[in-house]
């Protein structure tokens, strides 16, 4: 079975992935209402309902505000690390899994592998999720590009990437200076350069889709974001930016050997209409 996955949006107004495989569908974060993510559900044909768990990286509320009251509304299990539990008070939930120590678990046909990323939040973690031979990277909410994170991200067939900021750009706008400092330090968000130089190491040839995400609004544009990603892009199969109103459509993700070279399938979507930091 391959890795399906989709976007119910990328930015600071709410974030929420679906990753699914066989008979399984796992939302990654949930920063939006209950009625705002049962419609975002619907318009990619799927409901709360069929969920079989939420995964939380971090405590922030535009990633966990609405997991509580989701998976209370659907008595879902919800995955997460013990410091993002004791970060945020969730309320009372029928069933908690705890991520410990960033072990590797399972959930059906779908492994999973927690990645501890340096990011201002209590124990933060990002996710690759491996079945049947392809993989798929979920790499947003972090300020540095570790050795660690690279051995795990630098090999996946998939990868939402953030590429939130432009320095020159975050440097001369609207933010106070502690936010600033915050956002482009080692553990706030990556800027189009960081992206770009990760890329760059691992090599993006190898990407059925590249997905760049959390672009900020203030801080960041599309034009200076490709231009940055510009030779990734060209190399992976499929490009497309990340969209905070309407996410990104069901994407899928081959065994790896089985899916058109990038130079084979050309084409380069790009789609945005509105990211936030």
């Amino acid at each position: 079975m391959a890795i399906r996955f989709a976007s119910l949006g990328s930015g600071s107004k709410g974030n929420g992935t679906l990753v699914a495989c066989g008979d399984h569908c796992l939302l990654v974060d949930c920063g939006f209402t209950i009625k705002e993510t049962e419609r975002r559900m619907a318009r990619l044909g799927i409901s709360p309902a069929d969920l079989s768990a939420i995964l939380v990286t971090h405590e922030h509320s535009d990633h966990m505000g609405g997991v509580g009251p989701l998976a209370r509304k659907y008595r879902l299990p919800v995955y997460l690390t013990p410091g993002t539990l004791r970060a945020r008070d969730i309320g009372s939930l029928s069933a908690i899994q705890l991520i410990e120590g960033h072990q590797p678990f399972a959930i059906g046909d779908i492994q999973i592998t927690p990645v501890a990323v340096p990011h201002d939040a209590r124990e933060a973690a990002q996710f690759v999720f491996r079945s049947r031979g392809s993989s798929l990277g979920l790499l947003t909410d972090l300020g540095t590009i570790t050795p660690h994170v690279e051995a795990h991200f630098g090999d996946c067939d998939a990868l939402v990437l953030e590429a939130n900021h432009d320095p020159q750009m975050l440097a001369q706008g609207p933010y106070p200076p502690s936010l600033k400092r915050r956002v482009g330090g080692a553990y706030g968000h990556l800027s189009n350069q960081q992206a770009a130089g990760f890329l760059q190491r691992v090599g993006s040839e190898r990407l059925q889709h590249l997905v760049v995400a959390h672009i900020s609004e203030k801080n960041n544009s599309l034009e200076l974001a490709r231009a940055a990603l510009s030779e990734a892009a060209a190399k992976a199969a499929n490009c497309i930016y990340a969209c905070q109103q309407e996410g990104f459509d069901w994407l899928q993700v081959e065994a790896r050997g089985t899916h058109p070279s990038a130079s084979a399938a050309a084409s380069i979507e790009n789609t945005l209409l509105e990211t936030l930091d």
